[in-house]
């Protein structure tokens, strides 16, 4: 790799870390207090201060918390890339970042050319530049200086793992920082938008293009975005996240092409009617979690229940880093989701804990409310783990809730009405009580991969008339992964591609897979420590060992399996791909 690609992390000096350090202590801050408040995690904060390579992103965090400069603590000619003249000439005084599938980039041009007559320069965040080699410090110079984030939605658009990641960098950084506004524009007919898309676009005001005469009002949209309180709430999850044959995402309700892994769900329809139970899911990203979810929310309705889907995903880094404030938006989502007034102001007293003031709200406002069950699924519950001290809390008091339901006692009839749905892709690396822990009580379901059988199933719903030789080597290459399958199968039925050509370029960019590994590859070149630990796991010749929280960080990016500590590439694909753009001694 060249040395812009090593840049992207970087070293704190030795004076440094002596004023990162005395600013923390100036602030009474312990080292947890600081991670929390910056929104990153303790392991990436000892590393800065053992002046290991830590990423841009959580320096800017760190420093921000601390009202530093990253020049503060980074030697300023390190923090200022060494880069080519081209291609990050056009990114230095970008204002408005533009992000769009090729499909429409003449309408992204048309845009741009507007958008440049009245003074506003773009940057172009096209596929051909998510392609190129530096576009990962491409885009993060781009969003450091712009103002606006444009995202024009097609179909194409709605199937990138790419642009879906890219949406939640900017969304992220906009809930921390109110910058940049984001304008979503559908072109054309209106795509669907798979869940993970229309999680983070939750919100958002959205503007249609469908001929040229919609720019002016467009570029009047993007030069002044109305002001985040003027914004009706628009949940994109009702009216657009259902799309019946793309294989991103949640799978719908209505969609043939879910596959049951008996006896999973029947398990989960069971256990959903028992008062206060708790079902806990966890399986790498893509494996199916939440798909499985939404239908034992379904059976929870169909019950008579009230049910609530709420995604972590949704939570600014400012509220998971207080414990106060989490459980005030927890509340809040929840009263919202049931289209109940938000009561927090009577049951919400200063001089009591966040846990304290919720469990009130809970016992004696939402499940209170009526006489019916009320069943809430958690889903992406990982990002709490990054915030160890709020984890121990936040957890401790959904086993708390748990343990209410057995007391016996006049409250106990009440929280019997409470069902929980946790989902999570990951070990629970954090340290917690045995006593406090809601990881160990209840229903305990772990996702496996498809079987032979169940491919053959799904090979059948996509009328595929695929040999039994021929799904043998799509699983020797995929293993039985639920979302790998069926884009594959999604491919050959819907694009006529040849079932050969799939195999064959299957780990090269012009493969059905490449947005994918894309996606895994910039999220493994922001954490410099994760991609050289994965690095080791691709060019060893039998499984290796990892240091446990490295291990269960790639598992639950689905990059890997574990058994007895041994790690291994969880495919074929990850092996041939990774073993070529993942070189241990260049990612540092």
């Amino acid at each position: 790799m060249s040395q812009n690609r090593r840049s992207r992390s970087v070293q704190a000096t030795a004076a440094g870390v002596e004023s990162l350090e005395a600013r923390r202590v100036d602030e009474n801050w312990t080292r947890q207090t600081l991670a929390n408040r910056a929104g990153v995690s303790l392991d990436t904060l000892e590393r800065l201060i053992k002046r290991k390579n830590v990423d841009r992103d959580s320096v800017r965090r760190l420093v921000a918390a601390l009202e530093l400069q990253p020049t503060d603590i980074i030697d300023p000619d390190v923090w200022e890339p060494l880069i080519d003249p081209q291609p990050y000439e056009a990114v230095i005084n970008e204002k408005i970042l533009m992000s769009y599938h090729n499909s429409n980039f003449d309408v992204a041009q048309q845009l741009c050319s507007q958008l440049q007559a009245v003074g506003q320069t773009v940057f172009m965040a096209g596929e051909a530049v998510r392609k190129s080699t530096h576009w990962f410090q491409q885009f993060t110079d781009a969003l450091d200086r712009c103002h606006c984030y444009v995202l024009l939605l097609s179909s194409q658009a709605a199937m990138s793992e790419m642009m879906a990641e890219e949406v939640r960098q900017v969304r992220e950084r906009y809930n921390t920082q109110k910058q940049p506004q984001i304008v979503p524009i559908h072109v054309g007919q209106m795509a669907p938008i798979n869940s993970d898309l229309s999680d983070y676009l939750t919100g958002l005001q959205t503007w249609e293009w469908r001929s040229p005469t919609d720019v002016p009002a467009i570029v009047e949209a993007i030069q002044n975005p109305p002001a985040e309180k003027d914004l009706p709430v628009i949940l994109l999850s009702d009216s657009l996240a259902l799309e019946p044959e793309l294989p991103v995402g949640q799978v719908p309700l209505e969609s043939t092409f879910y596959i049951e892994r008996p006896p999973i769900e029947a398990q989960c329809y069971q256990e959903i009617v028992h008062p206060g139970a708790l079902i806990r899911i966890k399986a790498p990203r893509q494996m199916g979690k939440t798909s499985l979810m939404a239908r034992m929310l379904d059976q929870a309705r169909k019950q008579g229940y009230r049910a609530v889907h709420l995604s972590f995903q949704l939570a600014p880094s400012n509220v998971l880093s207080n414990v106060d404030k989490l459980m005030r938006w927890f509340c809040l989502c929840v009263s919202r989701s049931l289209s109940l007034p938000n009561q927090l102001a009577d049951y919400w007293d200063d001089i009591f804990d966040g846990n304290y003031n919720s469990t009130s709200y809970f016992e004696q406002y939402l499940l209170v409310a009526t006489n019916s069950p009320l069943v809430i699924g958690l889903d992406e519950v990982d990002r709490v783990f990054a915030y160890p001290e709020i984890a121990n809390d936040f957890f401790g008091l959904l086993r708390a809730w748990y343990e209410k339901a057995k007391y016996g006692d006049r409250d106990s009839d009440t929280w019997k009405k409470l069902r929980l749905i946790v989902i999570h892709s990951t070990e629970v690396y954090i340290p917690m009580n045995l006593n406090q822990s809601p990881f160990n009580v209840g229903l305990s379901i772990e996702l496996p991969e498809f079987t032979i059988e169940q491919v053959q199933d799904l090979t059948q719903r996509y009328h595929l008339d695929w040999t039994l030789d021929q799904i043998k080597a799509l699983m020797r290459l995929v293993g039985g992964h639920p979302y790998l399958v069926r884009v594959a199968m999604y491919h050959v039925a819907h694009q006529a591609i040849a079932f050969e050509q799939v195999l064959e370029q299957a780990p090269t960019e012009a493969g059905v897979y490449s947005d994918h590994l894309r996606r895994h590859l910039w999220n493994l070149e922001q954490y410099p420590e994760l991609a050289n630990a994965f690095s080791d796991v691709v060019i060893a010749k039998v499984p290796i060992t990892l240091r446990p929280i490295l291990a269960f960080k790639l598992r639950s990016l689905g990059l890997v399996t574990i058994v007895n500590n041994h790690v291994t590439p969880r495919c074929e694909l990850y092996q041939q791909y990774f073993s070529q753009h993942l070189v241990m001694d260049e990612i540092e």
